[in-house]
């Protein structure tokens, strides 16, 4: 049976996703930003959480770990913790730490870690190859990426390239509602891609309308987003790079000041 997705929005930008198995009845967060949010949302839905799997540290991706797992401990039920293995000092109530190539199942479901520090040190992904999707935390947004707050840029560009390297089908799950802000910089960053224009004015009438920009194909990522176009010798040359580090370097801290 296929994996349902329950999207909502959370705190001022977030994005909160559970994630369901209707064969075992298990049910994951992914990050848990609002814990009340989380149980309220899985109550409404019929589902009762029984695993937490963590992108990143950041209080809005792991704050709410314990009290979603004591929740649900009061009624007798578990709740497993998964998350980075090199972040594990600072996620609280970990009960599994998982590092690059490790597999962590939902159900008959299972999900790839993979590395994709930068944003963090230790930030990691969940693709679920089997059933098309990956939840990338802050490591890649719909045109845009994590800040660099902790990693290199080297680091940060070999993670794009993992992603980069998923199936093009990949449907790409982000934490936060980022998109119409990313647009304009790209846009700024690569004038002359049409595919971008489009793109652009695509998640502009979204955005007014109401509308969610994640998730997000990362097909269209590859054409589109200047982060993972660093490898692209016409972006090399706009941005002065030499090559795709440095690119990747130039465009980011370029992000910080737009």
């Amino acid at each position: 049976m296929p994996l349902q997705i329950h999207q909502f929005p959370c705190l001022s930008d977030n994005y909160g996703y559970l994630l369901h198995d209707p064969a075992s009845g298990e049910t994951a967060c992914i990050d848990t930003p609002d814990a009340a949010e989380y149980l309220r949302q899985a109550e409404a839905q019929g589902w009762r959480i029984s695993q937490i799997w963590n992108t990143h540290w950041h209080p809005d991706h792991a704050g709410g770990n314990l009290p979603i797992k004591a929740a649900i401990e009061t009624t007798g039920a578990t709740c497993t913790i998964t998350a980075p293995a090199a972040e594990a000092a600072k996620i609280a109530g970990i009960d599994r730490a998982v590092g690059a190539g490790e597999r962590v199942m939902l159900g008959g479901h299972g999900a790839e870690v993979i590395d994709v520090g930068g944003h963090t040190l230790g930030h990691i992904a969940y693709h679920l190859p089997n059933d098309g999707i990956a939840f990338v935390g802050d490591a890649l947004f719909a045109l845009g990426c994590g800040r660099m707050f902790e990693g290199t840029a080297p680091q940060f560009w070999a993670s794009l390239s993992r992603l980069k390297a998923l199936p093009p089908a990949t449907t790409l799950y982000a934490a936060h509602e980022y998109t119409e802000a990313n647009a304009r910089f790209a846009v700024h960053a690569d004038p002359d891609n049409a595919a971008l224009a489009d793109y652009a004015a695509e998640i502009s009438a979204r955005r007014s309308a109401g509308q969610p920009t994640v998730p997000f194909g990362l097909a269209r990522e590859l054409a589109t987003n200047p982060f993972l176009r660093a490898d692209d010798p016409g972006m090399q040359g706009r941005w002065s790079g030499g090559d795709a580090v440095a690119t990747f370097a130039a465009l980011r801290e370029a992000k910080n000041r737009f």
